[in-house]
């Protein structure tokens, strides 16, 4: 803006005085045009004196000065037009001047005058004449490039003067902006309406004001939008990235850095494969660049990851894309354990199926002898009996696994059912030659009475039947900081510290050589576990092999 103004006067400034100049020089021309004029009919004046009183012996004198000092052009005419004299040109070579307007006037009226370009010389030339008293005529003549001389000298004078006003006019007009413009550059803009300025701005600083307004309020909303961005994608236990066309992270979360193995932040702008080289990676990428959704799954510190991408699209053309990541170890495990399971169940269930067929086999092809065919059915018996049990307890896990108990949650005084509990193992207890005993008070939990029944035997039978003679079970129903406890403690034969955290899987026996001595399903601690997440409790054990084992269920 400041150059504008400046510029503008700048040309205003100089326009007005090329104007003036000019007006100047044409003002100055025709002064030295009636100058010139005056000059050349008093010197007529003054030739046709001397002439009338010295005779044409004066036009010789004239010759006879130098030429310099000849600036006028003195020509005498008989009054038939004949050159008589000149001062420029040898009369002989002029042609009549009979003709010429000065001359014809100056017969007629006594004095001719004419402006025109010479014949003789070729250029403009101002005619004076004067008819003498013995009928000639003198014509006293000049030329324009006497006037052009005369301005040439003046000239300079003018474009000096043209200089300095233009010098002063441009420090005027730079002094004059700057006072234009410094309202103008000291205006607040972030408050338009407290400005004391020009009453011209008023219009342009209301309509400042209401954009501020507007521009304030949708920043404000960008803002609230970009937290709850960051509260939603932090808040994600999946990774969260955002990438450009050329592969560069434009935001992420701190899940995606724990899933993918960063143990810091990075900088803007950083190509993802900055947060991990997986060949995996790269290919979703690059598949979701070309505009392909695609997913994959990499392992990364012992972890499994679902990758997901999808580019983003603006206008047909492909920005970038957006990637989520899922930590499926759990899954995967949970994958693993089923297929486990289903090759223990296949086991667990041929070994008894097997016992049976072949004991009905015997029996059917009548190889048993007549006293032994009871000894027989107890065993099948026994056998078909354990097959119940185990498919009891699948059914169970299946429905503690998938959250379908039919019975509904009440409160129920876990002190009583361990009660229950531990009277019914009694004689279990003492066949195993181990003391079963209960200690605590009453304490009420939420849950389902059957299930917590079911636990608590399942912890009980353990320590009784993994114990030695003279053994102990102690069960402790008590309070611990505001929570209910649940502790099943004996002095047994422990659990091996790499066997700990596989006990409470399917068919998990620590003593398999033990197994078929003492029995069972091999599926009670499993439904313990879940038991315990279907009640929301956790489970906390302390066990040192040959020394003993307690379980803690705490509420």
């Amino acid at each position: 803006m400041r150059k504008k103004i400046f510029g503008n006067m700048c040309v205003i400034s100089i326009l007005a005085i090329l104007v003036t100049s000019i007006f100047v020089v044409g003002v100055f021309y025709g002064d030295f045009v009636e100058k010139m004029k005056s000059e050349v009919e008093t010197e007529a004046g003054y030739i046709k004196t001397a002439v009338e009183q010295m005779g044409e012996e004066y036009l010789d004198e004239i010759l006879s000065q130098p030429e310099v000092n000849r600036r006028n052009r003195i020509t005498l005419v008989n009054s038939d037009g004949t050159v008589i004299f000149d001062s420029y040109y040898n009369p002989q070579s002029l042609e009549n001047h009979r003709k010429r307007p000065e001359i014809q006037a100056a017969l007629t009226e006594g004095t001719g005058r004419c402006s025109r370009v010479s014949d003789t010389l070729q250029q403009e030339t101002y005619y004076y004449a004067l008819k003498l008293d013995n009928g000639m005529v003198l014509r006293v003549a000049n030329t324009s490039s006497s006037v052009y001389a005369s301005l040439l000298r003046v000239i300079p004078l003018v474009l000096l003067i043209c200089v300095i006003v233009s010098a002063i006019t441009m420090l005027i007009a730079t002094r004059q902006t700057k006072k234009i413009v410094q309202p103008i550059n000291e205006l607040n803009l972030k408050k338009p309406e407290e400005n004391d300025t020009y009453d011209e701005l008023a219009p342009l600083l209301g309509r400042l004001e209401k954009q501020n307004k507007t521009i304030k309020l949708q920043i404000e909303e960008l803002k609230v939008k970009q937290r709850e961005f960051t509260a939603l994608t932090e808040n994600m236990s999946e990774g969260f990235l955002v990438i450009d066309q050329d592969g560069n992270v434009l935001s992420y979360n701190s899940s995606a850095l724990e899933l993918l193995g960063m143990k810091q932040a990075i900088g803007e702008k950083q190509n993802i494969l900055t947060f991990n080289r997986s060949v995996g990676l790269q290919n979703v990428v690059d598949e979701a660049l070309k505009g392909n959704p695609s997913e994959q799954e990499i392992q990364v510190e012992g972890k499994y990851c679902q990758i997901m991408a999808n580019p983003v699209t603006s206008k047909k053309q492909i920005k970038g894309a957006v990637i989520v990541i899922m930590d499926v170890t759990e899954k995967q495990q949970r994958e693993q354990m089923r297929r486990e399971f289903s090759a223990n169940v296949s086991h667990e269930l041929k070994t008894p199926l097997t016992s049976i067929s072949g004991y009905a086999e015997i029996m059917k092809n009548g190889l048993v002898k007549q006293e032994d065919i009871p000894r027989f059915a107890e065993n099948i018996y026994k056998e078909t009996g354990r097959l119940i049990t185990m498919v009891g307890d699948i059914i169970k896990l299946s429905q503690l696994d998938e959250n379908q108990v039919a019975l509904q949650k009440e409160e129920v005084d876990l002190y009583s059912v361990a009660r229950e509990v531990v009277e019914r193992l009694q004689a279990t207890a003492s066949g195993h030659s181990v003391t079963l005993s209960l200690l605590g008070e009453s304490r009420t939990v939420n849950g389902v009475r059957q299930i917590l029944d079911e636990m608590i035997y399942n912890l009980c039978i353990n320590g009784i039947i993994y114990n030695r003679e003279g053994g102990y079970v102690q069960v402790r129903v008590e309070d611990r900081e505001g929570h209910t406890v649940l502790a099943v403690k004996d002095n047994g034969i422990g659990i091996p510290q790499s066997d700990q955290q596989r006990v409470f899987e399917r068919f998990y026996r620590v003593d398999k050589s033990h197994s078929k001595q003492v029995g069972g399903t091999g599926l009670g601690l499993s439904i313990v576990k879940h038991g315990a997440m279907f009640h929301r409790a956790c489970i906390e054990m302390d066990s040192i092999q040959g020394s003993g084992t307690e379980i803690r269920i705490v509420w």
